[in-house]
């Protein structure tokens, strides 16, 4: 077993499932959605960009889009709420429909992240 391999697929998944349960609930109600849980989900993402950086393989090359995409969603989406929160003081339904959207697509971009990983190591051959 490769200890590099098992923690990088393990901050894959821990990355797709803080961003689900970030995600789940009613889409512009913000007590179902807490501020901690994106961030968790924001600085995991980062970490899982930072370790694909080496890899140089084309399946390499597709996960680190797919987590760029990710991160740059999950930015826009912490933007979002602080913008919101400085200018009403509390975060609006509005905005808060806009965040959980927007939570939504890096939701679906680590999905694939999770289904390129189960691709390429299937791939491996003994």
């Amino acid at each position: 077993m490769n200890l590099e391999k098992v923690i990088f697929a393990f901050f894959i998944i821990l990355a797709l499932s803080l961003n689900f349960s970030f995600f789940i609930g009613e889409l512009s109600e913000a007590s179902h959605h807490h501020v901690n849980e994106l961030f968790a989900a924001l600085i995991v993402s980062l970490i899982c960009t930072v370790m694909k950086f080496g890899d140089r393989t084309h399946f390499g090359s597709t996960v680190l889009a797919s987590s760029l995409v990710v991160d740059l969603l999950l930015i826009a989406a912490a933007i979002t709420w602080g913008i919101s929160t400085v200018n009403q003081g509390s975060i609006t339904p509005a905005a808060m429909a806009t965040v959980t959207s927007l939570a939504g697509g890096a939701l679906i971009a680590n999905l694939l992240s999770v289904v390129l990983l189960i691709i390429e190591t299937g791939q491996i051959r003994k």
